[in-house]
């Protein structure tokens, strides 16, 4: 004989909202530059990529889209000039990279060509905020093509003001910069020709 079964009734348990992180604004962009001089370890700064996409709130004054960046990876280009060797050079500055030395040299037509990202286990690979130390160090002659690939973050935080001003924005405009954080219009790196740059 079998025994009767006895339905015993499900207890719902409901779920929590799952847990979110603060709203934050995550953006990626590959930056490009021409270098209009030759430079010898110049360094470069958080600030520098920072204020390579502004918005401007005056004709004068432009603020920070974001106040975070991580670098992901740097690509430089040369040529040889008149039969002279080009050489690329990128260093991860000691502040917060590793000083390794990431170089090439052209030989015959083909191009210097470096592509580095940095160490995964120094600061230089984790989000900065704006700063004036540098972030790494470049040696490029003129004419040479530089792309850095960067990933944007807002906090939540005040906006930070460029380090340099505007002359002629337009308010609510976007704008890019160059790579020294210099208007275009005096910068040795300036973005490519045909986006809105000031």
């Amino acid at each position: 004989m079998r025994g009767t079964r006895i339905a015993i009734p499900r207890t719902e348990v409901m779920e929590h909202p799952p847990q979110i992180d603060s709203y934050q604004v995550v953006h990626s962009q590959r930056l490009r530059f021409t270098a209009l001089s030759a430079v010898n370890s110049q360094a470069f700064t958080y600030q520098n990529l920072l204020d390579a996409m502004l918005v401007a709130t005056s004709a004068t004054v432009v603020y920070d889209l974001f106040e975070l960046v991580r670098i992901k990876r740097i690509q430089v280009w040369a040529i040889a000039s008149l039969g002279t060797p080009a050489t690329v050079e990128v260093v991860f500055d000691t502040t917060t990279g590793d000083r390794t030395i990431h170089s090439d040299t052209s030989l015959g037509v083909k191009p210097a060509y470096v592509s580095c990202r940095p160490s995964s286990k120094s600061l230089a690979s984790f989000y900065q905020v704006s700063g004036a130390g540098a972030a790494f160090l470049l040696t490029v002659p003129i004419g040479a093509i530089i792309d850095i690939h960067c990933s944007f973050k807002t906090t939540g935080a005040a906006p930070v003001q460029a380090a340099n001003a505007a002359v002629g924005a337009t308010v609510g405009e976007f704008y890019f910069r160059s790579l020294d954080g210099l208007a275009v219009a005096s910068s040795q790196f300036p973005p490519p020709a045909g986006i809105i740059a000031i």
